[in-house]
């Protein structure tokens, strides 16, 4: 069977082509707008609101009973950024449910310390030296990982730099460097590793994110949310929204291509976590360290394990009063996004009909 490649940039050879729409005219024509109404519009409409009724049914019972916890016993974990930090207690709380760990950073000295402590738990763990910023060292990285503890069930891209840095400061190699660990890096890791869970039919995918977005609402209500929320920090928080959407987008394109049951698209949203000084330092400047709870690494892995084995899509690792908050601002978006997507486009080609065809 033979393959060919999908162009997915045509533009380029073929230059620009306008679109033609077939079968329109720009006068107003009644009778057809009332066709469209009567054939498109209102049963979408009663498919949508019927769909809609379980959905929240399902919101409600979700607020008071918990979802099922699975197990990941004798699975294997990656963790980028695993030496120090969060993604250091991420490791340990990986390794206490069972989990041989594959410790990935660019500090292999701080790397093998975390090996040496999650081997005490009683798995196996490993120490590996990656440049997660490139696709070639991650393929590697793969290959290594693969044949000293096995595939990869548990992706963790905790992995991330945060320098009080805005748009106009630094060099402009220090920006590429920042979006590329904190976004492309992501981009690397699940393209790698994503394909043998669906082969497997089974994986978690855990992205850490922050919350920096959303503390707008709470301490700079002038700025309008997603725009500035957090000074001195913007290449930073931009990297972070994009996690944000392309986590949405990845769960959503699991679900369509029939893999939503199977592999676990989470999306951690921490506050602030006492791990590097420079975060500390900005805090005091900014007069928030007295405001916020600085939660501790332990704590904020805890949370993130736990929700992401429950099936979560959204984690707040946050004080009571913001969880609350963001929890019921977003109670259903996923599962609202995911019935209009069905409802207006219907049924979309699975990723391997797109990008694959026979002659």
């Amino acid at each position: 069977m033979a393959t060919e490649e999908v162009p997915y940039f045509t533009n380029a050879e073929t230059g620009y082509v306008p679109a033609k729409l077939a079968h329109r005219t720009s006068s107003f024509q009644p009778l057809s707008l009332f066709r469209f109404v009567l054939n498109h519009v209102i049963p979408d409409t009663v498919r949508f609101l019927v769909q809609l009724i379980p959905l929240i049914l399902s919101g409600l019972v979700g607020l008071v009973v918990p979802s099922k916890r699975k197990s990941i016993h004798g699975h294997t974990a990656l963790v980028t950024g695993g030496a120090n930090g969060l993604g250091r207690a991420l490791c340990l709380r990986l390794a206490q449910e069972g989990c041989h760990v594959a410790v990935v950073d660019i500090d292999l000295a701080g790397a093998q310390r975390t090996v040496e402590d999650v081997r005490l738990l009683g798995v196996k763990s490993e120490a590996f030296l990656a440049d997660i910023a490139n696709y070639e060292a991650v393929d590697r990285l793969r290959l290594e990982v693969e044949s000293k503890l096995g595939p990869v069930d548990v992706l963790v891209n905790n992995a991330g730099l945060l320098a009080v840095l805005s748009l106009s400061e630094g060099k402009a190699t220090d920006l590429e460097r920042i979006i590329n660990v904190n976004l492309l890096s992501h981009f690397w890791t699940i393209r790698t590793f994503v394909d043998g869970m669906k082969q497997r039919r089974r994986g978690y995918i855990l992205a850490v994110s922050s919350i920096l977005e959303f503390l707008t609402i709470f301490y700079f209500p002038s700025h309008q949310k997603g725009y500035i929320p957090m000074p001195r920090a913007v290449s930073y928080v931009a990297t972070k929204f994009a996690v944000r959407g392309m986590m949405q987008a990845l769960e959503r394109e699991l679900a369509m291509d029939g893999f939503g049951e199977t592999i676990c698209a989470t999306t951690l949203f921490p506050t602030f976590i006492a791990t590097r000084k420079e975060l500390m330092d900005l805090l005091s400047d900014l007069s928030l360290d007295e405001k916020l709870a600085i939660l501790t690494p332990e704590s904020v892995a805890n949370t993130a394990v736990e929700g992401m084995l429950r099936g979560y899509r959204s984690i707040y690792a946050a004080p009571f009063f913001i969880r609350l908050f963001m929890y019921l601002s977003e109670l259903l978006p996923s599962a609202l996004s995911a019935l209009l997507i069905e409802t207006i486009m219907g049924d979309v080609p699975s990723l391997m009909d797109r990008t694959k065809r026979s002659k």
